[in-house]
């Protein structure tokens, strides 16, 4: 057991290369990594996850479940948009030299070598979860008594909602939904040899489990499994030939220009439509669906059948083993988390006079309390009478959001509330949509951002008038306002009292609702189209300056990816002259570490914990005066130079140190965290074997814990001195 276990440790994801470069020029295309290749190699740490025996069993299925997902938003945002360039004939390639064929044809065969791992890891743990008395049962395994019970319940409570359709002359292949599992019936006509087809949605999600109960023991069937056992309810006195399982993934990439568009929403709503009836990018079938059946398929759906047919050795769709993850077995997963208050937030005590107190709160979720914080400042803005104004961004947030009812409520009661939604949020559009509408329906002012750029900064501006006349609070973050992923995602975020970040702020929204960027001056924040990038690229040279004047340089990047390629050449520009390069990347990154002669001060590092590292966080030591910024952007070009992205500085000494010592336990964790090497690949830290390393995630909860403690004993010092002088 001990020896399985230390090889999921230490399992090296599989190469993007073979060969490693000579050292060359900054445009030699072997020096950079490819997105799309080093994202799937993010996924593959995701399912290595599953595999992790130190990892409770249901989380293991959750992330088994996870990279399934991830595989699927892959093919519909990644394959598809390479399809699409592909078709139009693009022959622009990469800066790592490759064209999109190329992309398409290499991530095929990473993605056929991360589907035999999944299998493998599937029977695993469905030998693990049999081992709990969690079991995934055929129904050729089931008794009759079992089998007639799951009849009925397929009869009373499915049943209804299917709806067969025949593939004759008379009635052409029908249309087939995204990520829809669908069985093909080969059926006889009785007394006949004649042969016919039909199709069958397996109605999953719309009210049907993936896996049906088959009593209160844990015991679990497929829900195709007992569909295709019973197809006699759906073709009664006809003979079943065969019976094949197949999923499709279509392209999600529908983006239509906004440059003369005389209404943004009905643009998306025609997107939206457009996507449902998008190509299909992917096929995915059981290895033994016969060789005629396999090529109908693919040619009815527009597929090369040798390219875009995958084979799925076990169970098609492992998103749906989210379900299993519900199972009320507590042992079988992590401790929950319970995020603390923040320390400086004083309940009982209007959150405005803490905030005006402290001037800058940092706030590390899901550490510290999202609700407690953030909704606590919306909420507290939203009542309180000296409030005159909110302004915010919306990029993501969840339909019951508490959010929203704190935007109408503060409509409701007089304020001036003005939201920028964010309508081409992917996979949230339809959502986005209607949540616009039910803020513009209570009064609430509601603006779609600039034209071309999406709106994915995160900011609340709270206008009140204080004692001395108004005055301008503000949250920044990282992350979405979003309730249910702030227990998810690790994200920073700052509430700030500042009188030029205010400022700034203003001139934000200002941009965001009008669109006019003459003369727009920024103070503090670093804005993107306008001036981030430069202000990148310029912090990285005067480190390269700095190491030449010999004093250290040194830069320290936290992000979800790596992505624009000035951003990468001036990495490999300050690495080559000396300057400390740490990156901590969670899924890709095109710098390539240690390669003699010029990326030999390079190390990058990617945290897979069970909180989604989203944070983003640039580090400058700057010759000792130290810079740290947070904010929404990732060092991605679309996200530079096509989205509306806010990093703001954190200038307070105190919270310096707290930064520092998140990066610093990152940089550090024998649990989380995998290296990369020359060559692109990951291997993961492994702890010496008289260690436990909790890993970098536990020790944050332990870390906002301790800041608590620390904070709450402070004030029962300073309230114990208090009572002794009224004493004396």
């Amino acid at each position: 057991m001990q020896e399985q276990q230390n090889k999921s440790r230490t399992e090296s994801i599989p190469k993007i290369s073979d060969s490693l470069p000579d050292p060359c020029p900054f445009n030699n295309s072997q020096h950079y990594l490819n997105r799309e290749l080093g994202w799937l190699q993010f996924n593959h740490r995701v399912l290595l996850q599953a595999a992790d025996l130190r990892v409770p069993l249901l989380e293991r299925v959750k992330f088994l479940a996870i990279a399934g997902s991830n595989l699927d938003e892959f093919f519909m945002k990644r394959i598809g948009g390479l399809k699409q360039q592909s078709l139009a004939g693009v022959q622009k390639r990469t800066i790592d030299g490759r064209s999109p064929d190329e992309q398409i044809a290499e991530c095929y065969e990473v993605i056929k070598d991360h589907q035999k791992h999944k299998q493998k890891i599937l029977i695993d743990l469905t030998r693990e979860l049999a081992q709990e008395n969690i079991f995934i049962c055929t129904y050729t395994d089931l008794t009759e008594t079992e089998k007639n019970a799951l009849r009925s319940n397929f009869y009373d409570n499915i049943y209804p909602m299917v709806t067969p359709q025949a593939i004759d002359p008379a009635h052409p292949f029908p249309f087939v939904s995204n990520l829809s599992l669908n069985l093909l019936v080969n059926l006889r006509y009785p007394g006949s040899g004649e042969l016919s087809l039909a199709r069958v949605k397996v109605p999953v999600g719309r009210g049907a489990p993936r896996f049906l109960p088959i009593d209160d023991q844990n015991r679990f069937v497929l829900l195709e499994d007992v569909m295709a056992n019973n197809l006699d309810m759906l073709f009664p006195a006809m003979e079943v030939v065969s019976c094949d399982l197949f999923r499709v993934t279509r392209n999600a990439n529908t983006d239509k220009s906004e440059e003369h568009a005389d209404d943004l929403l009905a643009l998306i709503e025609s997107a939206l439509r457009e996507r449902k009836f998008a190509p299909i990018v992917r096929l995915e079938i059981l290895p033994d669906m016969n060789e005629s059946h396999r090529g109908l398929l693919a040619a009815e759906l527009g597929l090369d059948q040798e390219a875009d047919v995958f084979e799925v050795n076990g169970i098609i769709g492992a998103r749906d083993f989210m379900q299993l993850t519900a199972l009320p077995l507590p042992q079988l997963k992590d401790i929950p988390h319970l995020p603390i208050d923040h320390p400086q937030l004083t309940k009982g005590r209007n959150i405005f006079y803490d905030i005006r107190e402290a001037r800058f709160i940092l706030l590390q979720h899901p550490y510290e309390s999202f609700a407690s914080s953030v909704g606590r400042f919306l909420k507290e803005a939203a009542t309180d009478p000296k409030v005159q104004a909110i302004k915010m961004t919306l990029y993501r947030t969840s339909s019951d959001s508490p959010i929203l009812d704190q935007l109408i409520q503060a409509a409701q009661n007089g304020k001036q509330v003005a939201v920028v939604v964010e309508l081409q949020a992917r996979f949230d559009e339809a959502a986005n949509i209607r949540l616009a509408t039910r803020l513009e329906e209570a009064g609430i002012h509601v603006t779609y951002g600039v034209v071309g750029l999406k709106t994915h900064a995160k900011v609340i501006l709270v206008v009140r008038r204080d004692y001395k006349g108004l005055r301008r609070y503000v949250h920044i973050g990282t992350g979405n306002y979003h309730p249910e992923t702030s227990r998810l995602y690790s994200d920073l975020g700052m509430l700030i009292y500042d009188k030029q970040i205010g400022q700034d702020a203003t001139e934000l929204f200002n941009y965001l609702t009008t669109g006019y960027t003459p003369a727009r001056r920024y103070q503090q924040l670093l804005v993107a189209p306008k001036s981030l990038k430069k202000a990148l690229l310029a912090k990285i040279e005067r480190e390269i300056e700095h190491q030449q004047q010999e004093r250290e340089g040194h830069l320290r990047f936290k992000m979800n990816a790596l992505e624009d390629g000035d951003i990468a050449k001036a990495l490999y520009r300050a690495a080559q002259a000396g300057v400390r390069v740490e990156l901590l990347i969670r899924d890709s990154c095109r710098v390539r570490p240690n390669l003699p002669g010029l990326t030999e001060t390079v190390r990058v590092v990617s945290i897979v914990g069970r909180f989604l590292e989203h944070t983003r966080l640039y580090y400058f030591r700057n010759a000792g005066q130290e810079e740290y910024f947070i904010g929404s952007a990732d060092a991605m070009k679309r996200n530079l130079e096509h989205r509306v992205e806010v990093l703001v500085p954190v200038t307070e000494p105190k919270l310096q140190q707290e930064l520092w010592k998140m990066l610093e336990t990152q940089w550090h964790d024998q649990r989380c965290a995998w290296d990369m090497q020359e060559d692109g690949s990951y291997i993961q830290r492994q702890p010496k074997p008289d260690e436990d390393h909790p890993g970098s995630q536990e020790l944050t909860i332990q870390a906002a814990k301790k800041r608590k403690n620390d904070v709450m004993r402070q004030k029962e010092r300073k309230g114990k001195k208090g009572r002794q002088r009224n004493l004396r």
